[in-house]
């Protein structure tokens, strides 16, 4: 399956877009699925990027943004086979849409702020806390939306963090400055000049910019000037050890915002661009960041202020880091993933010449071994279990098959009061590809839209650690150990209006 994503980097645009498509771009390619990025601007450590991570990069001659861009994309797109068409930038707007819907493919859009006048792509996506579906009142009947940061999107690097707590000192030491890919007004530079302002024995800095930031150079010789424990970092790959070695951040609210959250690191932000205001804002409300405002209102003295008294107060800081880590959770790829993979793929019911497909399944290796019963299956028993599922009317049994007709697994609902117990497998020749949580998602809206079906429990051996993760990520809430057939089990359950 391909994936073709039409985005742009540049001083003025920045960096942000590409390095959110990056991480779907990744959650795609570890599916095990193919990812092409087309760009139209010059950004060659960003192309750089990409290709060491094993993406094909195609340079498009044309204006970003206008018609025969788009009409390019799609071609291109067709010639690839793409399975979904990804755009992301403010200068693409509804004509750009109505020209790749045009040509038969699927697009998922991904948008801040509502900027287009009319939206007619597959899928939606906001990742930002300020999303709200007023935003898309002009978007055609099958628009679906993805909105807010349950679908944030962070990169791979950030991915083995998942969990991670975050020590409070008593008296912070350790500050890092990102403001931003690009940083066209070269805020980075008022904001370091000034840090011998901030009168704290022990205190060092760490400043990350972007490879499309125009002001290395000059950065380079201010620091070098300066008579303060810091280290300028550019277009670095481990984001998260730097976060997590900081005790606060100087940041703008920009995609990295999602960033600092997951990683729990209390922040002052500015706002560098009118997008950002409502991120700042609303994350300042929920008592996670110290918001200064627009950039050019903000003094020097004011930020070093600012830094100043956060650095000393450790239950402000501690309050702001369990509010961010609250608020992202790092599953956002994956759940935008199982979105796009739910298009592919769809469920029939269990037919009478699926027996002898479903014998084989269960008797898989992989699949006995979480079982809890390892023992192989007859084929006489499996026949006599078969026929009593399939005239039973508390039994729903579907098979999920892909576009080309070809089962990939099966999921099974024994229902009884209002409660359905699930069972679940993927054929092994589709494991490890993300179809599990997508599977069961589907399945059960499904079913909760067309029986009266109240809450879906399922039982999983404590070691079925691939099926715990698929539920968990289809949204089934873990209600601790319970026995099953004398054996542990792991009850996860979703009740009708929790499902996502």
């Amino acid at each position: 399956m391909k994936l073709f994503i039409r985005v742009d980097a540049s001083t003025q645009i920045g960096t942000g877009h590409v390095m959110r498509c990056l991480a779907l771009a990744q959650a795609w390619q570890d599916a095990g699925d193919q990812v092409i990025f087309v760009v139209a601007t010059e950004a060659p450590d960003l192309k750089t990027r990409l290709k060491s991570e094993g993406m094909e990069v195609i340079q498009l001659p044309i204006q970003g943004g206008i018609a025969e861009d788009a009409k390019e994309t799609a071609k291109l797109a067709r010639q690839f086979n793409a399975n979904w068409v990804v755009v992301d930038g403010y200068h693409f707007g509804a004509k750009y849409q109505e020209i790749i819907k045009e040509s038969e493919l699927k697009l998922l859009f991904i948008d801040d702020y509502g900027h287009a006048d009319h939206y007619c792509a597959d899928i939606i996506l906001n990742q930002n806390i300020s999303a709200h579906e007023g935003l898309y009142i002009n978007r055609e009947p099958y628009t679906q939306l993805l909105l807010g940061i349950d679908y944030g999107l962070l990169r791979r690097e950030f991915w083995q963090w998942q969990g991670w707590k975050r020590e409070t000192l008593t008296v912070a030491q350790k500050l890092l400055i990102t403001l931003g890919g690009s940083d066209p007004d070269n805020v980075t530079l008022n904001v370091i000049q000034e840090l011998h302002l901030i009168e704290l024995e022990g205190l060092e800095a760490v400043v990350v910019i972007g490879a499309s930031n125009p002001h290395y150079e000059q950065l380079e010789l201010t620091i070098q000037k300066l008579q303060f424990p810091i280290r300028l970092e550019r277009n670095v790959k481990n984001m998260p050890d730097l976060m997590a070695w900081a005790d606060v951040a100087i940041a703008a609210a920009g995609s990295t915002s999602w960033e600092l959250a997951f990683m729990g690191l209390p922040s002052v932000m500015l706002i560098l661009a009118d997008n950002q205001r409502a991120i700042a804002e609303k994350l300042e409300a929920m008592g996670v960041v110290v918001n200064l405002g627009w950039h050019e209102n903000v003094s020097a003295v004011e930020i070093a202020s600012e830094v100043a008294q956060l650095v000393i107060a450790t239950g402000r800081r501690e309050k702001m880091t369990r509010c961010s880590q609250e608020l992202v959770d790092g599953e956002g790829s994956s759940r935008v993933l199982s979105h796009l993979k739910d298009k592919f793929f769809q469920l029939r019911s269990v037919q009478q010449n699926d027996c002898q497909l479903l014998w084989e399944w269960s008797n898989a290796p992989e699949i006995r071994a979480v079982s809890f019963s390892s023992k192989s299956i007859l084929w006489e028993d499996h026949v006599q279990w078969f026929k009593s599922k399939l005239i039973n009317p508390n039994c729903i049994f579907y098979i999920a098959i892909n576009k080309n007709n070809v089962p990939i697994g099966q999921i099974r609902y024994d229902i009884e009061n209002y409660e359905a117990i699930v069972s679940m497998s993927i054929d092994p020749n589709f494991r490890n590809q993300d179809y599990g949580s997508s599977l069961i998602k589907l399945a059960c809206k499904k079913l909760f839209s067309e029986l009266d079906v109240n809450r879906i429990n399922a039982y999983i051996k404590p070691s079925n650690q691939a099926s715990i993760r698929a539920f968990s990520k289809a949204g089934f809430q873990s209600m601790g150990i319970t026995t099953v057939q004398g054996n542990q089990a792991i009850l996860l359950i979703i009740d009708k209006y929790k499902l996502g």
